[in-house]
């Protein structure tokens, strides 16, 4: 089984496509898909930082988390 990457050369002799092991593909789409939740996750966190920061700044009072998990069981 040929598990080597190869490269398709357009008529000036750049490369102009790549051919992937179709299992070497699914690990990099993974790999793909798993920094993409990573980045959401953060940019969250992110977000949300920046939301306390600016309460604070203001003085407006944020939601607690009991209150927001009693507001998702009702």
């Amino acid at each position: 089984m040929n598990t080597a990457i190869q490269y398709i050369i357009n008529e000036k002799g750049s490369k102009a496509a790549v051919i992937v092991p179709f299992s070497k593909w699914e690990k990099l789409n993974s790999d793909y898909v798993k920094l993409q939740n990573k980045l959401a996750l953060m940019t969250g966190i992110k977000v949300g930082i920046a939301e306390i920061k600016a309460s604070k700044r203001n003085g407006k009072k944020l939601q607690t988390l009991s209150g927001f998990l009693n507001e998702n069981n009702s």
